[in-house]
């Protein structure tokens, strides 16, 4: 599968341009915060399974020339919140997908089944316009893809299994986006190190670890940020209590590993806490 564009830049929105032209930009921002790819895939293992997500984008076709990067007001994305009962990264916040399935046209096909599964989406209401480069989990065992499409038209969604997912949210992509709804989360991790990362606060939905990386990766790249404070750190666990979420906030020995050389150094998860 060709990471990049899958179909002309003519059929994909304006405001997505930016993004889907030069997909490296996104993985780029997330090495940024994560540091060099090849340490990280290497700690997570070679047994990788492969799987995909559904990043999926809806509104207007038009951008918005008075908005960062063209978002237009009714642009939104589409994200689950986890059953606090599933063994791992319950309660959390992520894009629907999960692990290939033989028969799966991977990545493309698992993604647009497994949101079908979690969310009732209809696969023929979306158009597929791109995948990015994949992104080793350590905790999950899984090298993700996520493909990118666009919902001119949103259709009804809701969540299929209460035993994995407990809610499904098209969230505004401005009021996610928003400087207000923006900051970092830490955690003491194993080996006295300590876990950093971007994080979202949006409908009551706590949106950090791989989902709130890619996101604030993809912002960066399409030219969406607006100027937020960085250095508004708040404790994890506090956040997660503030919710009123039943998270599963654990690291797993390699996630730690990956996290920093040295006891007492701050680094930052290029991909932990995300199923």
């Amino acid at each position: 599968m060709p990471i990049g564009p899958l179909v002309a830049e003519s059929e994909i929105p304006p405001w997505l341009r930016a993004m889907t032209a030069n997909v490296d930009a996104v993985s780029q921002s997330v090495l940024n915060r994560g540091g060099d790819r090849a340490r990280w895939t290497s700690l997570a293992g070679r047994n990788r399974r492969a799987a995909a997500v559904l990043v999926l984008f809806s509104g207007s076709w038009d951008a918005d020339p008075d908005h960062p990067g063209g978002v237009p007001a009714d642009a939104e994305v589409l994200l689950t919140e986890r059953a606090s009962t599933l063994r791992q990264h319950s309660g959390q916040v992520a894009f629907p997908g999960g692990a290939a399935d033989p028969g799966d046209d991977y990545p493309v096909g698992t993604a647009l089944r497994e949101a079908w599964e979690e969310t009732a989406l209809d696969a023929a209401e979306v158009k597929v316009v791109a995948t990015l480069p994949t992104f080793p989990v350590p905790p999950s065992g899984f090298d993700v893809m996520p493909v990118v499409a666009h919902w001119p038209t949103p259709g009804t969604v809701r969540a299929v299994d209460a035993g994995e997912t407990a809610r499904v949210a098209r969230v505004n992509l401005r009021r996610l986006l928003d400087p207000a709804n923006r900051f970092q989360v830490s955690r003491s991790i194993l080996g006295g190190r300590v876990y950093k990362g971007p994080a979202f606060l949006v409908d009551d939905l706590l949106v950090w670890g791989f989902t709130g990386g890619l996101i604030a990766a993809i912002s960066d790249a399409s030219g969406w940020d607006r100027p937020w404070d960085t250095d508004d750190v708040r404790p994890l666990d506090e956040m997660v209590e503030r919710v009123g979420s039943r998270q599963d906030t654990g690291f797993s020995a390699v996630t730690a590993h990956l996290l920093g050389h040295r006891h007492g150094r701050e680094s930052t998860d290029p991909a932990g806490g995300t199923r």
